[in-house]
């Protein structure tokens, strides 16, 4: 009991959150499965070089990541779900794919949520 009663003024400044939605964004954008967003769609899901090779009849191939800056949650959430011929499967939550989708506008468009303050 007297250990509850130590506890309880922590409890009363507590945040209700561990983290912020901006952080758990982060945290999913830079590791959801094992392999970052940021590897094939940049540090701020600007798209970016993926691989450059010579196929067999000697052409230059060059696979980009998209630009997913402008992408909706909608459009983020079926390419996600879908089985994308290049991207990995990752199984995120619908909880997880807004998360990643609010980092990233945040992360590139900070004056959208300035105005909601």
């Amino acid at each position: 009991m007297r250990k509850l009663l130590f506890l309880l003024p922590l409890s009363i400044f507590a945040d209700g959150d561990f983290i912020t939605d901006f952080e758990y964004g982060m945290m999913l954008y830079n590791n959801p499965r094992g392999i970052s967003c940021a590897v094939c769609h940049g540090e701020s899901a600007e798209g970016k070089k993926i691989v450059e090779y010579i196929d067999n009849n000697g052409k230059k191939v060059v696979i980009n990541g998209v630009d997913i800056r402008q992408k909706t949650l909608l459009e983020i959430s079926k390419t996600v779900a879908r089985n994308h011929p290049i991207m990995p499967k990752y199984y995120l939550t619908e909880e997880e794919i807004k998360a990643i989708h609010y980092y990233i506008q945040r992360k590139n468009f900070p004056e959208k949520f300035l105005k909601m303050k």
